[in-house]
């Protein structure tokens, strides 16, 4: 099961967003005067302003520099930004005990999503010793605050039986609550539950439904398993044409059962099925980046 890499909070106070070049860079220098006034919401602004190149040219050091002035001022998504910078070392070395430090401290604010990249410097072992009971502690707590990512953590803890007995019901609670908040991850493994029934009663149908929720968001075993689907008519009409597009769109993003399958010329379809495949992959192709350049929503 794939891990969630460490999560930015991006806060769209004003921050530039949305705004023309000359007034991001007006926002920029009133920003500038409170923030070196000690202001800790400023030092944080300026932050995300260097961050983003919004108007000022993209600089990580910078954006260390302010974010810390506000983190050590107490200012929690400062701390859980600062934290991240560490872990990947961008604007200053990398130091996953740094990083440790600085996600501790938001988490004990209650910052969800400190807690969740905390949570997974223990599974990792990274800047710390690896501690199951430590990661599902801090996965819990986010989860528990409704974040996407700490609740998907939490499934896997439960789906692999990592620092708890292996329980697939609340695997699947957990995968349930993240999917329905759209987190692709999640949403292929609930779909891979109802395909084995783990924790929920095997159901094709359900599982083409998740599945597709993951595919349609670029996640090239998604697309796979639907393709496969379509092939074996699982769960959705048996359709040549829809299982070679999804399977064509598999191969693309990197799925290697996908060129296994492709590879073993397993479609029989006609030469008029395999041409709409194609054409019905570059469609859907089409479709997935449209929805990938929209704005991601901020907190």
């Amino acid at each position: 099961m794939k891990q969630i890499s460490f999560l930015l909070t991006a806060v769209a106070l004003l921050c530039g967003v949305g705004m023309a070049n000359g007034q991001e860079s007006a926002y920029f220098k009133a920003e500038k005067i409170k923030a070196e006034q000690g202001d800790p919401k400023a030092q944080f602004n300026l932050g995300f302003l260097y961050y983003f190149g919004r108007g000022v040219p993209k600089d990580d050091v910078e954006t260390a520099k302010w974010w810390r002035k506000a983190a050590e001022q107490g200012h929690a998504v400062a701390q859980n930004n600062l934290g991240l910078m560490y872990a990947k070392g961008q604007g200053v070395p990398q130091d996953y005990a740094e990083a440790e430090k600085w996600f501790r401290k938001a988490a004990e604010q209650g910052d969800a999503l400190a807690q969740s990249n905390l949570g997974q410097i223990y599974i990792k072992g990274e800047g710390v010793p690896k501690n199951y009971a430590e990661a599902m502690k801090w996965y819990r707590k986010a989860a528990e605050q409704g974040l996407a990512e700490g609740q998907y953590e939490l499934g896997v803890m439960y789906h692999q039986g990592e620092g708890v007995e292996k329980d697939y019901v609340e695997a699947a609670k957990w995968y349930r609550k993240a999917a329905e908040q759209g987190l692709a991850h999640a949403q292929y493994n609930l779909g891979y539950m109802y395909f084995e029934g783990q924790g929920v009663e095997k159901d094709y149908v359900e599982a083409a439904k998740w599945y597709r929720k993951a595919a349609e968001q670029g996640l090239a075993h998604a697309q796979y398993n639907l393709g496969y689907m379509y092939f074996e008519g699982q769960g959705v009409p048996q359709d040549i044409v829809e299982a070679y597009a999804w399977s064509l769109l598999a191969q693309a993003n990197g799925a290697e059962e996908a060129s296994k399958f492709l590879e073993r010329k397993i479609f029989m379809g006609t030469a008029e099925q395999m041409e709409k495949g194609q054409a019905r992959a570059a469609a859907l192709h089409r479709l997935i980046e449209e929805k990938e350049r929209k704005p991601e929503a901020v907190r």
